[in-house]
């Protein structure tokens, strides 16, 4: 891994939450040194720059059971664009978010490469939330809480429609992690998708370890590789206090480390994701330096 082609992208996107600011996770991600120091574990990493998303400011919400969707799904299918070329030149595409709605496009790119190649992809979705809502379920309707909807199933539709085909990807080889926040009707939603689901209580009950061993022979198995969404939400607020939505409960920063350590001694990672970092809630940009950590060690950074 430490010898891979890296895209870096950038989608300044904050469309999709309730909470503004998560449009400058990529330039903290950058500020803390991500680039320089993929770099310097021997990547070869081109830094694409940022993708041009539109500020709430100038648009209209439409429908307010899924605000902004037609705007995010425009910045999704640019997304999808340029993490399809990425897999097409043999790199490894990192997209620095930015609401976790952009992985309807990123998410969605290496599964219809996969594809191409007669193949699955798994998906580990490392978050806080299961993002499995819909227009019919939400309470809010941010579309940051439908992405892995949209990837599973027919809705929203702005975002299932990306790309080539629909749905992207299986829900036995998706695999939710530390999960602690559900909408009622969302619970519903997962247990009828029958997608694997490893909650904080797992976690604690089993142990990181054990659960990303689970998790990793789930979404590794017959398949062209992992996809992994990793929303720093899913990282307990102490540790990572600039985040688009925090919920008290979360991983600790060893456990998160652990989590990316796993991902890349399985030698299966397609492409990463690491969205919902918001700087003006951060402290000195703390969350942004664990993102960038974290990132290191899903590409194989070692203690020794």
């Amino acid at each position: 891994m430490k010898n891979r082609a890296v895209h870096v992208l950038g989608v300044p996107l904050d469309l999709g939450g309730g909470r503004r600011g998560v449009d400058m996770g990529p330039s903290a991600l950058r500020i803390a040194g991500i680039d320089e120091r993929l770099a310097a574990m021997g990547c070869t990493v081109t830094d694409k720059g940022d993708l041009t998303a539109p500020i709430p400011e100038t648009q209209e919400e439409r429908d307010p059971k899924k605000k902004y969707v037609r705007e995010i799904a425009a910045v999704c299918l640019k997304l999808y664009k340029q993490v399809m070329q990425a897999h097409e030149e043999g790199a490894l595409p990192i997209v620095l978010g930015g609401d976790h709605s952009l992985a309807a496009g990123s998410v969605g790119a290496s599964a219809d490469f996969a594809a191409t190649k007669g193949k699955d992809i798994g998906v580990l979705w490392i978050d806080a939330h299961g993002d499995m809502n819909t227009p019919q379920t939400t309470l809010s309707g941010n579309v940051h809480g439908m992405p892995l909807a949209a990837l599973l199933g027919s809705e929203p539709a702005e975002l299932s429609k990306i790309g080539t085909r629909s749905p992207k990807i299986r829900a036995d080889k998706t695999v939710l992690i530390g999960i602690r926040n559900l909408d009622d009707l969302e619970k519903t939603q997962i247990r009828d998708a029958k997608v694997n689901v490893f909650t904080m209580k797992d976690i604690d009950k089993h142990g990181i370890a054990a659960v990303m061993k689970r998790a990793l022979a789930i979404a590794g198995k017959d398949t062209a590789g992992i996809h992994l969404s990793f929303d720093v939400d899913v990282c307990d607020p102490s540790i990572a206090p600039g985040v688009g939505t925090p919920v008290k409960g979360g991983l600790d920063y060893r456990e998160a480390h652990m989590v990316m350590e796993m991902v890349a001694d399985s030698n299966r990672l397609l492409a990463l994701d690491l969205v919902e970092i918001n700087p003006i809630l951060d402290n000195q940009n703390q969350t942004a330096i664990l993102g960038t950590e974290l990132a290191l060690s899903a590409m194989g950074m070692r203690i020794i």
